[in-house]
């Protein structure tokens, strides 16, 4: 309302200009207006004036922003926004495969090594790949994360690479002492660090003194770089050792000390093993009852000394688990001393292999350590067990 009238949009547009408008005992000062409504006073021959400032200032702030302007805070922090890194990089990790030469000193031998470059916060760290029986400890970092200087020098004090250079206006060090924030950080130790634009095939980097040479990069990685700097994948480097060709392991003859195979087993571990046994056929071809399964001939050296020629021999052949044991029968006023001549154990042929009970049968000349013997007869049980097992 307006007196005993009412507000119309021509009215309105008379008070715009900077008049103010009372509505109910209310003064309103109109400043601007909205795209149609400014194109429907048009329309209707109007004339709009131009927007005005949208609040007048006030005086007071005014003074105040002056004034803090001026001042400086007595423990002042510059403003340092990783916020923003972190959320557009996170997780985002580059990886390049290098390798470190430290063949030139003492024991040294080349090195692969796995770098990680964090985009979320530009530091950088590195894995070594370790081969299995490569002799080395399997260390969980080669270099922890964090930002890698270019130029190493000498390693400063403690609190001398600050973010923030404070100096001490006055009073004592400590408590009680007043402190103001340098901007022309008189002092500052300044350091330059590695960052993703410095990383590429073929570059080296000074990891505190290891010179370490980049061949390789991932497919996340190349894109990166062709996205943000518009570089291509370099041709990458050859880094993987080829491996030597293995030797064949060459066993000792045997000694003649305890049974062959356990000494075979000396050699094929650094911690001897006993040999392992058939076990299925140990139950089956063991002594059960009055079945021994063990196959008795009787034999003689096949030599020309007339000393050797009487002399008889037993051999015992264990199905069990095809060992063979050489025995002797006494013989009196024959100058010989009877027993044991072979203990039970496995017998090797001259050719390869072992002997079995197939390789035991009458007429058969046999060559055990150096003695051939030759077989003449057997007893009952390996005559039947044979004509029972002949297909065997």
């Amino acid at each position: 309302p307006r007196g005993s009238l009412s507000y119309l949009s021509s009215g309105i547009n008379a008070e715009y200009g900077g008049n103010n408008v009372t509505m109910y005992s209310r003064n309103f000062n109109i400043t601007d207006c909205d795209a149609f409504t400014r194109n429907y006073l048009t329309k209707t021959g109007a004339k709009v004036p131009d927007p005005q400032s949208m609040e007048p200032e006030d005086p007071y702030f005014v003074h105040r922003k002056k004034e803090a302007s001026t001042m400086q805070p007595h423990r002042p922090y510059e403003k340092c926004d990783t916020l923003k890194q972190f959320l557009e990089n996170d997780r985002n990790v580059l990886r390049f495969y290098c390798v470190w030469d430290n063949s030139g000193e003492m024991f040294g031998d080349v090195r692969e090594l796995v770098l990680h470059y964090f985009l979320a916060d530009d530091t950088i760290e590195i894995r070594e790949v370790i081969r299995a029986n490569s002799g080395r400890d399997a260390a969980p970092k080669f270099l922890h994360r964090s930002k890698v200087p270019k130029d190493v020098g000498a390693l400063h004090k403690p609190g001398e690479i600050t973010q923030r250079t404070v100096l001490n206006v006055f009073g004592p060090m400590g408590h009680g002492g007043r402190y103001i924030l340098d901007s022309l950080k008189t002092g500052a130790v300044q350091k330059e660090f590695y960052t993703d634009a410095d990383l590429t095939i073929g570059a080296k980097v000074n990891v505190w003194g290891r010179e370490v040479t980049i061949c390789d990069m991932d497919d996340f990685t190349a894109h990166h770089y062709v996205t943000r700097y518009g570089r291509e994948k370099s041709t990458p480097i050859h880094y993987k050792q080829t491996e030597a060709a293995k030797a064949e392991r060459e066993i000792p003859p045997y000694n003649g000390w305890g049974s062959e195979e356990d000494s075979r087993a000396n050699c094929l571990k650094l911690i001897a093993q006993a040999p392992k046994r058939d076990f299925i056929k140990f139950m089956k071809k063991d002594r059960q009852g009055l079945d021994s399964h063990v196959l008795r001939y009787f034999a003689r050296l096949d030599t020309n000394r007339p000393i050797d020629m009487d002399r008889c021999f037993i051999i015992s052949a264990f199905l069990s688990d095809d060992t063979i044991s050489v025995f002797e029968p006494e013989k009196r006023n024959s100058g010989i001393v009877h027993g044991k001549f072979i203990e039970r154990s496995k017998i090797a042929k001259e050719g390869g292999g072992y002997y079995s009970a197939e390789d035991l049968y009458v007429g058969a000349v046999v060559s055990f350590r150096s003695h051939k013997f030759v077989i003449t007869d057997a007893d009952e049980y390996a005559k039947t067990y044979a004509e029972k097992h002949k297909n065997e």
